[in-house]
This record gives structure tokens, C-alpha cells and sequence, in this order.
């Protein structure tokens, strides 16, 4: 069992990240600020207002949120409650390594540009239709949202990052990453992933 233990190289423990990371300002398309962050920045409604917050995008399966502060009991079951949400929540659904379909990260990327291009009716049952700076999340912002986000940014700012790498490197920066967590920050399964989804989005793009 010693043996075993020493056998075992010493993996540094992660450092905590800023609960809320602004990862590039204005982007010139949409004209908002695009955020990262993990689970504690995503469930501060206070911090994201402050920020100019409106819309949440969890890239996580494993993660939920209640942003629900007026809530009404579903009627077959009383933990269950539902109701308009104090901040705009999209879902993606990744799981942070193997095991997610071929074309799920293409879908992340359009899950992302629905919630900065969607525009909601004039309708009461529709309450939440501010335009405000769109904060990405995952468990610990350091994997998936890394991944998603890097991949809009390559495709929605090719003269600026020309590869969806170049992309990572600059997200990993301003998220604060630190370089000995970057092999892992995204999982190479996502970075891949992000990668061939960039042929599928131009194929995609030049159909419509």
C-alpha cells in the first residue's frame, strides 16, 4: 500500500477561481459583455445584476438552478414549482469529459447565440425581456464553459482568434486559470469536440 501511495505522482490542488470572470467586453456583434463562472457565481442573482447580467447559460447536466423567487406549486407534486425566472436560463447539458453526442457542442454553440439573438413578445406571460450581458457556467467554470465559450468566440471573431485554440488560450487568461490546471482546462475531449464542431457550424451557416 506505501508502495502504491509513493507510486502515485502528487496532483496540486486547483486554485480557487474569481466567482466571476468577464471574458471579453462588448463583443462587437451583439454589443454585451460575455461572463464565466462556476456554481457560486451563477446562484448570486445579486453579484449578476450588479454586473448587468440578464441571461445564464449552464453548459452543465449536473448543475441546476432556481431562479424562481415568485414560484408556484405544480399541481401533481408539491416539490415541484414553477414560474418566470428572475434571470433568463438556457440549458446545454454537457457532461465535463466522455459521453456527450457528436453534435452536442455544435448545439451549445447555437444554445449560446439563441440566448444573445432571441427576442422575446410583448406579452405578459413573458416577463423577462431585458438585453443585458450573458454569463456562461459550469460546475467550476474551468471546463465545459471554457469549451463553449472559446468555440463562439473563434467562430463569431475569426480575424481575432483564428483557431479555436487561440481562442482557449485567451479565455484561460482572463478566467484566471492557472497554467498548471490548462491540460485539464478544458478536458481535451471538449476541446476536441469544440474543434470539429467548427466545420459543422459552416456547413450549417452556409445552408441558411
Amino acid at each position: 500500500m506505501q508502495q502504491l501511495e509513493r507510486d502515485i505522482p502528487h496532483q496540486p490542488e486547483s486554485r480557487e477561481l474569481p466567482k466571476l470572470s468577464l471574458i471579453y467586453e462588448q463583443h462587437p456583434l451583439y454589443g454585451v459583455d460575455l461572463f464565466i463562472s462556476g456554481k457560486e457565481g451563477a446562484s448570486d442573482l445579486n453579484l449578476l445584476r450588479s454586473k448587468g447580467i440578464t441571461t445564464v447559460v449552464n453548459c452543465a447536466v449536473n448543475l441546476d438552478f432556481n431562479f424562481v423567487e415568485q414560484p408556484r406549486v405544480v399541481s401533481d407534486h408539491e416539490g415541484s414549482v414553477y414560474g418566470p425566472g428572475e434571470i433568463r436560463y438556457f440549458k446545454i447539458g454537457l457532461i465535463d469529459g466522455e459521453g456527450n453526442p457528436e453534435t452536442q457542442m455544435v448545439a451549445a454553440h447555437y444554445i449560446l447565440r439563441a440566448a444573445l439573438e432571441q427576442v422575446l413578445p410583448e406579452k405578459p406571460s413573458y416577463p423577462r425581456r431585458e438585453r443585458g450581458s450573458v454569463l456562461i457556467n459550469c460546475r467550476g467554470g474551468r471546463s465545459r464553459s471554457v469549451a463553449v465559450v472559446s468555440l463562439f468566440l473563434h467562430v463569431t471573431l475569426p480575424q481575432e482568434f483564428p483557431t479555436v485554440d487561440n481562442a482557449i488560450g485567451f479565455v484561460r487568461v482572463k478566467r484566471e486559470l492557472p497554467e498548471n490546471e490548462w491540460y485539464k482546462a478544458p478536458k481535451p475531449v471538449l476541446a476536441d469536440a469544440a474543434r470539429r464542431a467548427v466545420a459543422w457550424i459552416a456547413m450549417i451557416d452556409a445552408a441558411q
